[in-house]
């Protein structure tokens, strides 16, 4: 069994999400400050002011949630959120093309989250 990290009461309390070193270092740096997500079940109590961890391999940021946009999929999201906040290095046609690859459709017919974040600073 693998012991708790000494440390373990300083952490915040957040939830974890793995992400792609590319959007890693996006959200790292404060430049992707929209991440999307498919609204699973488990997603469906996402708030404002929630903390999320993002994880990349042993690399981790903490983030805080500014608001959860809801929306029926990933065009009506990028209808409504700007597509530079979500991916400044690559264009909503690209984008589009990248989500679809991680999502198949029939996840995309449970709807689109897209969580708006900002850096948590010590």
């Amino acid at each position: 069994m693998k012991q708790r990290p000494a440390d373990l009461a300083e952490l915040p309390r957040a939830r974890e999400m793995a992400v792609y070193r590319k959007y890693f270092d996006l959200i790292a740096a404060g430049q992707k400050t929209i991440e999307v997500r498919v609204a699973y079940p488990k997603h469906h109590d996402l708030a404002a002011g929630h903390l999320l961890r993002f994880t990349c391999r042993n690399d981790e940021v903490l983030t805080r949630i500014v608001r959860v946009g809801r929306y029926a999929n990933f065009d009506e999201m990028f209808d409504n959120e700007a597509a530079v906040s979500v991916n400044p290095t690559a264009s909503r046609e690209d984008q589009l093309a990248d989500i679809r690859d991680i999502y198949l459709a029939e996840k995309e017919q449970l709807g689109v989250l897209a969580i708006e974040i900002e850096l948590v600073t010590a």
